[in-house]
């Protein structure tokens, strides 16, 4: 008798243990930057990953990187159809479906670093993520990375140094500008600049620091324009989660996910300063040339942004100009 009373005990034991594991909720978290190599975005969402699971509130994060579950630009869609649940997403690669994102990579808005932490509790901010969680999705984590220009043939310090040339750029906004200055667009994401640099589709590109050389692109760029203290390049690239999935979790749960995101963003706060410098030792010890713009080289090209970008915003954005005039209030 004893005996079949342990038996039972131990399978109810063990059942119990199943049922646990069963109830256990699953996440996937994608995005297009290279795993294990570094790139602050992904550690951004390994460390999300790490810190829900050492909670031990049932909930597990697997972070497929490098696009391999879903391709750069459909990770907002794929996020939305519930394909995925998080990602750390460029947010500008959405803005074809919701145009007021654009804001988020418009030249000259942000200054620098410090900047775009005070720009984060702006009301510029605010109507941006109004428009976020109007969409089904939550900002788990705000960041900004600094970014610059790399050309195959020559250094881009003044707009008449892009006349003719093939450039990639990151999004419409700066798209316009590089085309207000003369140059020909070529539209691709980050993860295929390599390739287009490397068989002449591209002979020039803009993008974020990370991207500068997590992508090696210093293995086919012959000069850098590196953010220096005249930036105009800046890029919202938050961590983002469906909301469908968001409310699916209990409250332990969401408290975990929140407080693991708070801790990946002061991280990336803190690295992301570190990107610009080791973007230039790393160009520098490859031996490409490295210049920053002087202020009055970059007020050149606010001025094509002025004509370009800015404009054609405040026209087609429903409140495109007071978008723009909100994040110029930020000091």
């Amino acid at each position: 008798m004893r005996d079949r009373v342990l038996a039972a005990l131990a399978a109810a034991a063990c059942l119990a243990a199943f049922g646990a594991a069963e109830a256990a909720t699953t996440l996937k978290a994608s995005h297009q930057f290279p795993g294990g190599k570094g790139d602050v975005r992904d550690e951004m969402v390994q460390m999300i990953a790490r810190e829900v699971a050492a909670a031990d509130v049932g909930l597990e994060i697997r972070v497929y990187p490098g696009a391999s579950l879903v391709k750069a630009k459909e990770q907002w869609q794929a996020m939305l159809k519930g394909q995925i649940d998080i990602t750390s997403f460029p947010l500008d690669y959405a803005s074809g479906r919701h145009a007021a994102f654009g804001a988020t990579l418009m030249p000259g808005l942000v200054k620098n670093h410090a900047h775009a932490r005070r720009l984060n509790e702006s009301p510029f901010m605010a109507e941006i993520k109004k428009e976020i969680e109007e969409a089904g999705v939550v900002v788990l984590a705000d960041a900004w990375l600094a970014g610059g220009f790399g050309s195959k043939d020559k250094c881009i310090l003044e707009p008449d140094d892009v006349q003719g040339l093939k450039a990639r750029s990151a999004g419409a906004t700066f798209a316009e500008m590089w085309a207000g200055a003369g140059a020909s667009i070529i539209n691709i994401p980050s993860n295929e600049v390599y390739s287009a640099l490397q068989t002449g589709v591209a002979e020039a590109t803009d993008t974020s620091s990370g991207s500068f050389v997590s992508f090696r692109l210093y293995e086919q760029l012959k000069c850098l324009t590196a953010p220096g203290e005249n930036a105009l390049w800046f890029m919202y690239e938050p961590v983002l989660m469906s909301k469908r999935s968001f409310d699916r979790l209990d409250e332990k749960q969401r408290e975990a996910l929140m407080e693991a995101a708070k801790k990946a963003e002061d991280y990336f706060a803190e690295e992301s300063r570190k990107l610009d410098e080791e973007l230039v030792a790393t160009f520098e010890k490859a031996g490409v040339e490295v210049v920053t713009m002087t202020p009055e080289q970059a007020e050149m090209w606010r001025e094509v942004a002025r004509r370009t970008s800015y404009k054609s915003f405040a026209e087609q954005v429903p409140n495109g100009q007071e978008l723009i005039d909100m994040a110029l209030e930020v000091e």
